[in-house]
Protein backbone atom coordinates (compact mmCIF):
# COMPACT_ATOMS: atom_id res chain seq x y z
CA UNK A 1 0.00 0.00 0.00
CA UNK A 2 3.28 2.27 0.59
CA UNK A 3 3.47 2.13 -3.25
CA UNK A 4 0.57 3.96 -4.81
CA UNK A 5 -2.22 6.72 -3.76
CA UNK A 6 -5.17 4.10 -4.76
CA UNK A 7 -6.44 0.78 -2.99
CA UNK A 8 -9.20 -1.35 -2.79
CA UNK A 9 -10.04 -3.76 -0.57
CA UNK A 10 -13.64 -5.47 0.64
CA UNK A 11 -13.74 -3.91 3.98
CA UNK A 12 -11.68 -0.97 5.41
CA UNK A 13 -11.45 -0.93 9.53
CA UNK A 14 -10.34 2.35 11.19
CA UNK A 15 -8.96 1.49 14.41
CA UNK A 16 -6.63 -1.44 15.29
CA UNK A 17 -7.59 -1.82 19.26
CA UNK A 18 -9.91 -5.19 20.64
CA UNK A 19 -12.94 -3.64 17.94
CA UNK A 20 -11.11 -3.46 15.05
CA UNK A 21 -8.68 -6.24 15.44
CA UNK A 22 -11.91 -8.54 16.32
CA UNK A 23 -13.80 -7.24 13.31
CA UNK A 24 -10.73 -7.93 10.83
CA UNK A 25 -10.03 -11.89 12.35
CA UNK A 26 -13.86 -12.38 12.40
CA UNK A 27 -13.77 -11.48 8.52
CA UNK A 28 -10.49 -12.36 7.12
CA UNK A 29 -11.03 -16.11 5.91
CA UNK A 30 -14.05 -14.64 3.66
CA UNK A 31 -12.57 -11.31 1.99
CA UNK A 32 -10.01 -9.22 1.55
CA UNK A 33 -9.25 -6.67 4.86
CA UNK A 34 -7.43 -3.52 5.36
CA UNK A 35 -6.91 -2.30 9.09
CA UNK A 36 -5.98 1.52 9.47
CA UNK A 37 -3.69 2.45 12.52
CA UNK A 38 -3.18 5.94 13.30
CA UNK A 39 0.47 4.87 15.31
CA UNK A 40 2.04 1.69 16.01
CA UNK A 41 -0.64 -0.90 16.61
CA UNK A 42 -0.77 -1.26 19.96
CA UNK A 43 -1.33 2.54 20.86
CA UNK A 44 -4.58 2.35 21.25
CA UNK A 45 -6.89 2.46 24.59
CA UNK A 46 -7.10 -1.09 24.59
CA UNK A 47 -3.52 -1.54 25.52
CA UNK A 48 -3.95 -0.04 28.75
CA UNK A 49 -7.24 -1.34 29.60
CA UNK A 50 -6.48 -2.58 32.94
CA UNK A 51 -9.24 -4.42 35.08
CA UNK A 52 -11.22 -7.17 33.12
CA UNK A 53 -14.15 -8.41 30.88
CA UNK A 54 -17.34 -8.99 32.58
CA UNK A 55 -19.03 -11.91 31.75
CA UNK A 56 -21.06 -14.46 33.58
CA UNK A 57 -19.12 -17.85 34.32
CA UNK A 58 -20.42 -18.47 37.49
CA UNK A 59 -23.96 -20.05 36.90
CA UNK A 60 -24.40 -20.64 40.91
CA UNK A 61 -24.22 -17.82 42.66
CA UNK A 62 -24.93 -15.02 39.15
CA UNK A 63 -27.09 -14.65 35.84
CA UNK A 64 -27.53 -12.59 33.20
CA UNK A 65 -30.30 -11.09 34.35
CA UNK A 66 -28.28 -9.78 37.06
CA UNK A 67 -25.13 -8.73 34.96
CA UNK A 68 -28.34 -6.70 33.32
CA UNK A 69 -29.35 -5.15 35.99
CA UNK A 70 -26.55 -3.87 37.37
CA UNK A 71 -25.82 -2.43 34.30
CA UNK A 72 -29.13 -0.82 33.61
CA UNK A 73 -28.50 0.69 37.61
CA UNK A 74 -25.20 2.16 36.50
CA UNK A 75 -26.30 4.08 33.48
CA UNK A 76 -28.51 5.85 35.70
CA UNK A 77 -32.04 5.35 33.88
CA UNK A 78 -30.75 5.85 30.22
CA UNK A 79 -29.55 2.34 29.27
CA UNK A 80 -31.33 0.42 26.56
CA UNK A 81 -32.83 -2.74 28.11
CA UNK A 82 -32.43 -4.36 24.88
CA UNK A 83 -29.65 -3.62 24.29
CA UNK A 84 -27.62 -4.46 27.70
CA UNK A 85 -29.54 -7.98 27.66
CA UNK A 86 -28.14 -8.37 24.00
CA UNK A 87 -24.59 -7.95 25.26
CA UNK A 88 -24.57 -9.63 28.48
CA UNK A 89 -26.51 -12.31 26.21
CA UNK A 90 -23.58 -12.78 24.37
CA UNK A 91 -20.79 -11.71 26.72
CA UNK A 92 -20.05 -15.77 27.57
CA UNK A 93 -19.55 -16.72 24.11
CA UNK A 94 -17.36 -13.93 23.00
CA UNK A 95 -15.20 -14.18 25.69
CA UNK A 96 -14.65 -18.05 24.91
CA UNK A 97 -13.77 -16.76 21.44
CA UNK A 98 -11.14 -14.27 23.11
CA UNK A 99 -9.65 -17.65 25.25
CA UNK A 100 -9.73 -19.75 21.92
CA UNK A 101 -7.43 -16.70 20.38
CA UNK A 102 -4.78 -17.29 23.29
CA UNK A 103 -5.75 -14.26 25.95
CA UNK A 104 -4.20 -15.84 29.12
CA UNK A 105 -7.16 -14.88 31.80
CA UNK A 106 -5.82 -15.52 35.29
CA UNK A 107 -6.67 -18.95 36.36
CA UNK A 108 -7.34 -20.49 40.30
CA UNK A 109 -8.37 -24.08 42.00
CA UNK A 110 -11.91 -23.99 43.59
CA UNK A 111 -12.50 -26.60 46.92
CA UNK A 112 -12.43 -29.65 45.16
CA UNK A 113 -9.03 -28.47 43.01
CA UNK A 114 -10.52 -28.06 39.90
CA UNK A 115 -9.20 -25.33 37.95
CA UNK A 116 -11.59 -22.42 36.90
CA UNK A 117 -11.40 -18.78 35.98
CA UNK A 118 -10.77 -16.20 38.66
CA UNK A 119 -13.43 -13.53 39.12
CA UNK A 120 -12.64 -10.16 40.51
CA UNK A 121 -15.76 -7.85 41.35
CA UNK A 122 -15.50 -3.95 40.06
CA UNK A 123 -17.60 -0.95 41.10
CA UNK A 124 -21.47 -1.40 40.16
CA UNK A 125 -20.43 -5.24 39.93
CA UNK A 126 -23.44 -7.09 42.44
CA UNK A 127 -21.29 -10.43 42.20
CA UNK A 128 -17.68 -11.37 40.83
CA UNK A 129 -17.58 -11.44 37.02
CA UNK A 130 -15.03 -9.97 36.04
CA UNK A 131 -12.48 -12.10 34.02
CA UNK A 132 -8.95 -10.71 34.02
CA UNK A 133 -5.14 -11.16 33.52
CA UNK A 134 -3.86 -9.99 36.35
CA UNK A 135 -4.14 -6.06 35.99
CA UNK A 136 -3.24 -5.88 32.63
CA UNK A 137 -6.20 -7.98 30.74
CA UNK A 138 -5.97 -5.05 27.65
CA UNK A 139 -3.02 -5.72 26.82
CA UNK A 140 -3.20 -9.68 26.95
CA UNK A 141 -6.23 -8.72 24.44
CA UNK A 142 -4.68 -6.44 22.73
CA UNK A 143 -1.27 -8.58 22.21
CA UNK A 144 -3.00 -12.00 21.45
CA UNK A 145 -5.23 -9.91 18.80
CA UNK A 146 -2.02 -8.79 17.00
CA UNK A 147 -0.34 -11.98 17.13
CA UNK A 148 -3.54 -13.63 15.26
CA UNK A 149 -3.83 -10.79 12.46
CA UNK A 150 -0.31 -10.48 12.21
CA UNK A 151 -0.62 -14.50 11.21
CA UNK A 152 -3.25 -13.90 9.09
CA UNK A 153 -2.45 -13.56 5.34
CA UNK A 154 -5.95 -12.09 5.13
CA UNK A 155 -5.22 -8.89 6.40
CA UNK A 156 -3.31 -6.00 5.42
CA UNK A 157 -2.18 -3.59 8.63
CA UNK A 158 -1.47 -0.44 7.87
CA UNK A 159 0.41 1.52 10.76
CA UNK A 160 0.79 5.60 10.66
CA UNK A 161 -2.01 6.17 8.75
CA UNK A 162 -4.78 8.87 9.58
CA UNK A 163 -8.18 8.31 8.35
CA UNK A 164 -9.29 11.65 7.30
CA UNK A 165 -12.58 12.01 5.56
CA UNK A 166 -15.40 9.00 4.98
CA UNK A 167 -16.07 9.34 1.05
CA UNK A 168 -19.47 8.77 0.46
CA UNK A 169 -21.95 8.40 -2.30
CA UNK A 170 -23.81 11.94 -2.37
CA UNK A 171 -25.91 11.37 -6.13
CA UNK A 172 -28.17 8.74 -4.69
CA UNK A 173 -31.31 8.89 -2.51
CA UNK A 174 -29.63 6.86 0.09
CA UNK A 175 -26.15 8.15 1.12
CA UNK A 176 -23.74 5.22 1.48
CA UNK A 177 -19.91 4.97 2.21
CA UNK A 178 -17.27 3.89 -0.70
CA UNK A 179 -14.00 4.59 0.84
CA UNK A 180 -11.44 6.77 3.09
CA UNK A 181 -9.21 9.80 2.46
CA UNK A 182 -5.97 8.55 4.38
CA UNK A 183 -2.64 10.54 5.52
CA UNK A 184 0.30 8.18 4.95
CA UNK A 185 2.40 9.87 7.84
CA UNK A 186 5.24 7.89 7.02
CA UNK A 187 5.26 9.21 3.10
CA UNK A 188 3.47 12.38 4.20
CA UNK A 189 0.45 11.95 1.28
CA UNK A 190 -2.87 11.89 1.24
CA UNK A 191 -4.56 8.09 -0.33
CA UNK A 192 -7.75 7.10 -1.00
CA UNK A 193 -9.27 3.58 0.05
CA UNK A 194 -11.96 2.03 -1.78
CA UNK A 195 -13.70 -0.39 -0.06
CA UNK A 196 -17.26 -2.06 -0.30
CA UNK A 197 -17.82 -1.69 3.37
CA UNK A 198 -16.06 0.36 6.19
CA UNK A 199 -16.17 0.08 9.71
CA UNK A 200 -15.31 2.80 12.35
CA UNK A 201 -13.18 1.10 15.75
CA UNK A 202 -11.62 4.86 16.25
CA UNK A 203 -12.16 4.80 20.36
CA UNK A 204 -13.45 7.36 21.92
CA UNK A 205 -12.37 11.00 22.46
CA UNK A 206 -11.24 12.12 25.71
CA UNK A 207 -8.42 13.74 24.30
CA UNK A 208 -10.96 16.87 24.31
CA UNK A 209 -9.46 16.98 27.93
CA UNK A 210 -6.67 18.18 29.78
CA UNK A 211 -6.19 15.65 31.85
CA UNK A 212 -7.12 12.06 30.71
CA UNK A 213 -6.31 8.68 31.54
CA UNK A 214 -5.74 7.45 27.42
CA UNK A 215 -3.21 7.49 25.66
CA UNK A 216 -2.88 10.33 22.59
CA UNK A 217 -4.80 8.47 19.67
CA UNK A 218 -7.89 9.05 20.94
CA UNK A 219 -9.14 11.94 19.81
CA UNK A 220 -12.26 11.46 18.81
CA UNK A 221 -11.77 10.97 15.13
CA UNK A 222 -14.54 8.30 14.05
CA UNK A 223 -17.09 10.85 15.73
CA UNK A 224 -16.03 13.82 14.13
CA UNK A 225 -15.39 12.12 10.54
CA UNK A 226 -19.15 10.34 10.62
CA UNK A 227 -20.82 13.62 12.08
CA UNK A 228 -19.39 15.41 8.43
CA UNK A 229 -20.42 12.43 6.67
CA UNK A 230 -24.05 12.76 7.89
CA UNK A 231 -24.84 10.44 10.93
CA UNK A 232 -26.70 11.28 14.28
CA UNK A 233 -24.50 10.51 17.58
CA UNK A 234 -25.74 10.62 20.96
CA UNK A 235 -25.53 11.05 24.60
CA UNK A 236 -21.77 13.19 23.83
CA UNK A 237 -22.45 14.50 27.51
CA UNK A 238 -21.61 11.89 28.64
CA UNK A 239 -18.03 11.36 29.58
CA UNK A 240 -16.45 9.07 32.35
CA UNK A 241 -13.97 10.43 34.04
CA UNK A 242 -12.00 7.32 36.03
CA UNK A 243 -11.61 8.26 39.89
CA UNK A 244 -8.03 7.02 40.12
CA UNK A 245 -5.14 8.27 38.07
CA UNK A 246 -1.86 8.45 39.72
CA UNK A 247 -1.10 12.01 40.06
CA UNK A 248 2.35 12.02 40.05
CA UNK A 249 4.88 14.47 37.23
CA UNK A 250 6.66 11.10 36.26
CA UNK A 251 3.88 8.76 35.18
CA UNK A 252 0.93 10.73 33.97
CA UNK A 253 -1.81 9.54 32.55
CA UNK A 254 -1.33 6.13 34.70
CA UNK A 255 -4.48 4.16 35.39
CA UNK A 256 -5.14 2.82 38.88
CA UNK A 257 -7.36 -0.03 37.99
CA UNK A 258 -11.26 -0.09 39.56
CA UNK A 259 -10.18 -3.60 40.33
CA UNK A 260 -8.08 -2.43 43.08
CA UNK A 261 -11.02 -1.42 44.75
CA UNK A 262 -12.79 -4.31 44.13
CA UNK A 263 -10.13 -5.92 46.06
CA UNK A 264 -10.53 -3.65 49.29
CA UNK A 265 -8.77 -0.65 48.37
CA UNK A 266 -9.71 2.52 50.44
CA UNK A 267 -10.26 6.09 49.45
CA UNK A 268 -8.75 8.48 52.11
CA UNK A 269 -8.38 12.18 52.52
CA UNK A 270 -5.02 13.80 53.46
CA UNK A 271 -4.73 13.36 56.88
CA UNK A 272 -6.02 9.99 56.42
CA UNK A 273 -9.53 9.44 56.73
CA UNK A 274 -12.37 7.76 55.05
CA UNK A 275 -14.61 9.53 53.08
CA UNK A 276 -17.09 7.65 50.69
CA UNK A 277 -19.21 6.09 53.08
CA UNK A 278 -20.05 9.94 53.36
CA UNK A 279 -21.43 9.73 49.69
CA UNK A 280 -22.70 6.58 49.45
CA UNK A 281 -23.94 3.23 51.01
CA UNK A 282 -21.62 1.51 48.51
CA UNK A 283 -18.64 3.42 49.39
CA UNK A 284 -15.74 2.97 47.69
CA UNK A 285 -17.72 0.40 44.94
CA UNK A 286 -19.99 2.80 43.85
CA UNK A 287 -20.21 3.35 39.82
CA UNK A 288 -17.58 5.39 39.04
CA UNK A 289 -19.51 9.18 38.67
CA UNK A 290 -20.21 9.19 42.44
CA UNK A 291 -17.11 8.36 43.53
CA UNK A 292 -15.17 10.42 40.70
CA UNK A 293 -17.52 13.66 41.87
CA UNK A 294 -16.49 12.65 45.27
CA UNK A 295 -13.09 12.70 44.76
CA UNK A 296 -13.58 16.62 42.81
CA UNK A 297 -16.05 17.76 45.82
CA UNK A 298 -13.17 16.52 48.49
CA UNK A 299 -10.23 17.88 46.22
CA UNK A 300 -12.11 21.44 45.74
CA UNK A 301 -13.75 21.96 49.43
CA UNK A 302 -10.25 20.77 50.70
CA UNK A 303 -7.79 23.00 48.33
CA UNK A 304 -6.25 19.56 47.79
CA UNK A 305 -3.74 18.31 45.07
CA UNK A 306 -4.98 14.83 45.05
CA UNK A 307 -6.71 12.22 47.42
CA UNK A 308 -5.00 9.05 47.60
CA UNK A 309 -6.14 5.18 47.38
CA UNK A 310 -4.92 2.67 49.92
CA UNK A 311 -4.81 -0.88 49.82
CA UNK A 312 -1.35 -1.32 52.30
CA UNK A 313 -3.37 -3.00 54.35
CA UNK A 314 -3.79 -5.89 52.67
CA UNK A 315 -0.71 -8.80 52.56
CA UNK A 316 1.73 -8.25 50.22
CA UNK A 317 2.18 -11.00 48.63
CA UNK A 318 -1.25 -10.46 47.73
CA UNK A 319 -0.94 -7.43 46.36
CA UNK A 320 1.98 -7.96 43.94
CA UNK A 321 -0.13 -10.96 42.76
CA UNK A 322 -2.90 -9.13 41.76
CA UNK A 323 -2.02 -5.78 40.63
CA UNK A 324 2.14 -6.30 39.50
CA UNK A 325 1.86 -3.93 37.03
CA UNK A 326 0.51 -1.03 39.15
CA UNK A 327 3.24 -2.21 41.80
CA UNK A 328 5.99 -2.13 39.34
CA UNK A 329 5.11 1.56 37.61
CA UNK A 330 4.68 3.15 41.27
CA UNK A 331 7.93 1.65 42.48
CA UNK A 332 9.87 2.96 39.61
CA UNK A 333 8.89 6.52 40.74
CA UNK A 334 9.55 5.69 44.77
CA UNK A 335 5.96 4.56 45.78
CA UNK A 336 5.52 1.08 47.33
CA UNK A 337 1.71 0.72 47.21
CA UNK A 338 2.49 -2.36 49.85
CA UNK A 339 3.10 0.42 52.46
CA UNK A 340 2.12 3.58 50.80
CA UNK A 341 -1.42 5.19 50.03
CA UNK A 342 -1.45 6.14 46.20
CA UNK A 343 -2.01 9.72 45.53
CA UNK A 344 -4.93 9.92 42.94
CA UNK A 345 -7.09 12.67 40.96
CA UNK A 346 -9.86 11.91 38.41
CA UNK A 347 -9.33 11.91 34.81
CA UNK A 348 -11.24 12.08 30.98
CA UNK A 349 -11.24 8.17 30.96
CA UNK A 350 -14.61 6.49 28.62
CA UNK A 351 -16.71 8.63 26.16
CA UNK A 352 -19.84 7.21 26.67
CA UNK A 353 -21.78 8.55 23.98
CA UNK A 354 -21.36 7.95 20.11
CA UNK A 355 -22.05 7.36 16.87
CA UNK A 356 -25.69 5.95 16.60
CA UNK A 357 -25.86 2.42 15.35
CA UNK A 358 -28.44 -0.85 16.01
CA UNK A 359 -26.91 -3.82 16.94
CA UNK A 360 -25.33 -5.16 13.77
CA UNK A 361 -23.24 -2.07 14.07
CA UNK A 362 -24.75 -0.34 11.18
CA UNK A 363 -25.04 3.77 11.43
CA UNK A 364 -27.29 5.75 8.98
CA UNK A 365 -25.22 5.33 6.27
CA UNK A 366 -25.38 2.42 4.44
CA UNK A 367 -22.35 -0.18 4.49
CA UNK A 368 -20.63 2.05 6.87
CA UNK A 369 -20.05 0.47 10.96
CA UNK A 370 -18.91 1.64 13.88
CA UNK A 371 -18.01 -0.54 16.63
CA UNK A 372 -16.76 -0.31 20.23
CA UNK A 373 -15.86 2.92 22.14
CA UNK A 374 -16.84 5.20 19.09
CA UNK A 375 -20.10 4.35 18.93
CA UNK A 376 -23.15 4.20 20.74
CA UNK A 377 -24.96 1.10 20.96
CA UNK A 378 -27.92 1.91 24.29
CA UNK A 379 -25.47 -0.41 26.55
CA UNK A 380 -23.99 2.42 28.60
CA UNK A 381 -26.64 5.00 29.09
CA UNK A 382 -25.31 7.98 31.49
CA UNK A 383 -22.42 5.82 33.14
CA UNK A 384 -20.51 3.13 31.76
CA UNK A 385 -20.00 0.36 34.55
CA UNK A 386 -16.92 -1.47 34.27
CA UNK A 387 -15.71 -4.15 32.38
CA UNK A 388 -17.93 -3.80 29.86
CA UNK A 389 -16.42 -1.84 27.61
CA UNK A 390 -14.23 -4.75 26.48
CA UNK A 391 -17.02 -7.12 26.44
CA UNK A 392 -18.52 -4.50 23.83
CA UNK A 393 -16.14 -4.31 21.95
CA UNK A 394 -16.12 -8.06 20.90
CA UNK A 395 -20.04 -8.65 20.80
CA UNK A 396 -20.81 -5.91 18.70
CA UNK A 397 -17.37 -6.89 16.34
CA UNK A 398 -18.74 -10.30 16.01
CA UNK A 399 -22.19 -8.86 14.94
CA UNK A 400 -21.24 -6.31 12.42
CA UNK A 401 -18.92 -9.44 10.82
CA UNK A 402 -22.02 -11.57 10.67
CA UNK A 403 -23.93 -8.39 9.04
CA UNK A 404 -21.23 -7.94 6.66
CA UNK A 405 -20.48 -11.21 5.89
CA UNK A 406 -24.60 -12.03 4.54
CA UNK A 407 -24.15 -8.97 2.38
CA UNK A 408 -20.52 -9.48 1.14
CA UNK A 409 -21.69 -11.91 -2.08
CA UNK A 410 -23.94 -9.79 -3.70
CA UNK A 411 -22.11 -6.52 -2.97
CA UNK A 412 -20.55 -4.58 -5.95
CA UNK A 413 -17.04 -4.43 -6.45
CA UNK A 414 -15.40 -0.97 -4.83
CA UNK A 415 -15.73 2.29 -6.94
CA UNK A 416 -12.93 4.12 -8.47
CA UNK A 417 -12.37 6.96 -6.29
CA UNK A 418 -11.25 11.30 -6.84
CA UNK A 419 -8.19 11.92 -5.54
CA UNK A 420 -7.55 14.03 -2.91
CA UNK A 421 -7.12 17.73 -4.56
CA UNK A 422 -4.25 19.90 -2.65
CA UNK A 423 -3.68 22.12 -5.69
CA UNK A 424 -4.62 25.28 -3.77
CA UNK A 425 -2.88 24.61 -0.37
CA UNK A 426 0.50 24.81 0.83
CA UNK A 427 2.91 23.79 3.30
CA UNK A 428 2.20 25.11 6.75
CA UNK A 429 4.22 28.02 8.09
CA UNK A 430 2.12 29.10 11.19
CA UNK A 431 2.44 25.63 13.31
CA UNK A 432 2.02 27.98 16.56
CA UNK A 433 -1.68 27.89 15.79
CA UNK A 434 -2.13 24.41 16.30
CA UNK A 435 -0.22 24.37 19.17
CA UNK A 436 -2.46 27.23 20.89
CA UNK A 437 -5.54 26.45 19.79
CA UNK A 438 -4.71 22.70 21.12
CA UNK A 439 -4.00 24.29 24.72
CA UNK A 440 -6.85 26.33 24.58
CA UNK A 441 -9.39 23.94 23.95
CA UNK A 442 -8.02 21.13 26.42
CA UNK A 443 -7.85 24.12 28.70
CA UNK A 444 -11.53 25.60 28.82
CA UNK A 445 -12.78 21.55 27.85
CA UNK A 446 -11.22 20.99 31.41
CA UNK A 447 -12.38 24.20 33.74
CA UNK A 448 -16.14 24.36 31.45
CA UNK A 449 -17.23 21.22 30.56
CA UNK A 450 -15.99 18.99 33.22
CA UNK A 451 -16.53 16.61 36.36
CA UNK A 452 -19.18 19.47 37.34
CA UNK A 453 -21.29 21.58 35.25
CA UNK A 454 -22.76 24.70 35.04
CA UNK A 455 -25.35 26.54 32.23
CA UNK A 456 -22.73 29.64 32.30
CA UNK A 457 -19.92 27.87 32.04
CA UNK A 458 -21.35 25.46 28.85
CA UNK A 459 -22.28 28.70 27.13
CA UNK A 460 -18.88 30.24 27.53
CA UNK A 461 -17.04 27.03 26.11
CA UNK A 462 -19.56 27.20 23.27
CA UNK A 463 -18.43 30.46 22.69
CA UNK A 464 -14.96 29.81 22.32
CA UNK A 465 -15.38 26.14 20.82
CA UNK A 466 -17.32 27.90 17.53
CA UNK A 467 -14.83 30.62 17.36
CA UNK A 468 -11.87 28.03 17.32
CA UNK A 469 -13.73 26.24 14.65
CA UNK A 470 -13.74 28.76 12.55
CA UNK A 471 -10.00 29.13 13.03
CA UNK A 472 -9.03 25.93 12.74
CA UNK A 473 -10.86 25.03 9.44
CA UNK A 474 -9.58 28.32 7.53
CA UNK A 475 -5.87 26.50 8.65
CA UNK A 476 -7.40 23.38 7.11
CA UNK A 477 -8.39 24.56 4.29
CA UNK A 478 -5.51 26.50 3.42
CA UNK A 479 -2.31 24.25 4.42
CA UNK A 480 -1.59 20.64 3.87
CA UNK A 481 -2.52 18.19 6.52
CA UNK A 482 -0.65 16.67 8.88
CA UNK A 483 -1.18 14.59 12.47
CA UNK A 484 -1.71 17.16 14.64
CA UNK A 485 -4.07 19.31 12.11
CA UNK A 486 -5.82 16.22 11.58
CA UNK A 487 -6.43 15.72 15.43
CA UNK A 488 -7.55 19.39 16.15
CA UNK A 489 -9.77 19.59 13.60
CA UNK A 490 -11.56 16.24 15.23
CA UNK A 491 -11.46 17.39 18.67
CA UNK A 492 -12.66 20.44 18.02
CA UNK A 493 -15.73 19.12 16.42
CA UNK A 494 -16.25 16.47 19.06
CA UNK A 495 -15.76 19.08 21.79
CA UNK A 496 -18.65 21.41 20.19
CA UNK A 497 -20.66 18.32 20.07
CA UNK A 498 -20.36 17.12 23.74
CA UNK A 499 -20.86 21.16 24.84
CA UNK A 500 -24.45 21.22 22.67
CA UNK A 501 -25.63 17.85 24.44
CA UNK A 502 -24.83 18.85 27.50
CA UNK A 503 -26.58 22.36 26.88
CA UNK A 504 -29.33 20.55 26.04
CA UNK A 505 -29.85 18.27 28.95
CA UNK A 506 -31.98 20.14 32.04
CA UNK A 507 -31.27 17.54 34.79
CA UNK A 508 -27.79 15.89 36.75
CA UNK A 509 -27.56 12.50 35.45
CA UNK A 510 -24.98 9.63 35.52
CA UNK A 511 -21.58 11.29 34.47
CA UNK A 512 -23.83 14.69 34.07
CA UNK A 513 -23.67 17.19 36.73
CA UNK A 514 -25.11 20.44 36.43
CA UNK A 515 -25.42 22.78 39.63
CA UNK A 516 -27.83 24.51 37.70
CA UNK A 517 -30.10 21.42 37.37
CA UNK A 518 -29.32 19.31 40.08
CA UNK A 519 -32.26 17.05 40.04
CA UNK A 520 -33.26 14.00 37.94
CA UNK A 521 -36.04 14.73 34.93
CA UNK A 522 -38.64 12.25 35.66
CA UNK A 523 -38.58 11.15 31.70
CA UNK A 524 -35.54 11.23 30.98
CA UNK A 525 -34.29 10.05 26.95
CA UNK A 526 -30.96 10.08 25.22
CA UNK A 527 -29.64 13.24 23.41
CA UNK A 528 -29.48 12.87 20.00
CA UNK A 529 -27.38 15.03 17.61
CA UNK A 530 -28.49 15.44 13.95
CA UNK A 531 -26.13 16.85 11.14
CA UNK A 532 -29.39 17.69 9.47
CA UNK A 533 -31.24 19.91 12.23
CA UNK A 534 -27.69 21.66 12.92
CA UNK A 535 -28.83 21.26 16.34
CA UNK A 536 -29.07 18.90 19.54
CA UNK A 537 -32.37 17.28 19.54
CA UNK A 538 -33.86 15.34 22.55
CA UNK A 539 -35.77 12.39 20.77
Amino acid sequence: MNETKHHSTDVVIIGSGAAGLSLALSLANHCKVSVISKGALTEGSTLYAQGGIAAVFDKKNDSIESHVEDTLQAGGGLCDREAVHYTASNAKSCLKWLIEQGVPFDMEFDSEGKERFHLTREGGHSHRRILHAADATGRAVQTTLISQVQAHSGIQLLEYYNAIDLITDKQSQEKHVKGVYVYNRKAERVETISAKFVALATGGASKVYLYTSNPDVSSGDGIAMAWRAGCRVANMEFNQFHPTSLYHPDLQNFLITEAMRGEGALLRRPDGTRFMPDFDPREELAPRDIVARAIDFEMKRLGANCVYLDISHKDKDFIIEHFPTIYAKCLSVGLDITKDPIPVVPAAHYTCGGVMTNFDGKTDIDNLYAIGEVAYTGLHGANRMASNSLLECIVFAHAAAKDILAKLATHPEPPTLPEWDESRVTDSDEEIVITHNWHELRLFMWDYVGIVRSTKRLERALRRVELLKQEIQEYYANFRVSNNLLELRNLVQVSELIIRSALERKESRGLHYTIDYPELSENPTPTVLSPTDGDATIK
